[in-house]
């Protein structure tokens, strides 16, 4: 498995999951809005719980993007510095992979799609 890569693909992988997380902060805006239609709607005990459930996974899901992307951006950061370091050479440079961020992007998004399963199930139900 190669364990290295050049800047480019460094720099691809970000754009990626950048771009991925905007999307699910996006959405977690329209979850919220669908949330607070149902809460309109019904007074219930158990919509009320239910509604604070997913309320709260929300904002711990927007907390989880904003970490991702503090993690990401500094990355990148780190590798603006190399190429200061290194402008001439930084094309044929390899760096070290970023499993970590890549194992966390992908762990967020099982997260995130579960909820989100489980939250259409809810709107299902209950609009």
């Amino acid at each position: 498995m190669e364990t290295k890569k050049t800047i480019y693909e460094l720099h691809d992988d970000h754009k990626i999951w950048l771009n991925k997380l905007a999307f699910y902060k996006d959405e977690i805006s329209i979850m919220q809005n669908r949330i607070a239609e149902i809460a309109e709607k019904n007074s219930s005990k158990e919509v009320r719980s239910f509604v604070e459930h997913f309320q709260n996974q929300l904002i711990v899901q927007k907390e989880q993007i904003d970490i991702l992307n503090h993690d990401i951006k500094s990355h990148e950061s780190f590798l603006e510095s190399a190429v200061k370091k290194n402008r001439s050479g930084v094309d044929k440079e390899k760096f070290e992979n970023h499993p970590v961020h890549k194992k966390n992007v992908e762990k967020f998004e099982k997260i995130f799609n579960d909820l989100r399963k489980e939250l259409i199930d809810f709107l299902s139900k209950w609009m």
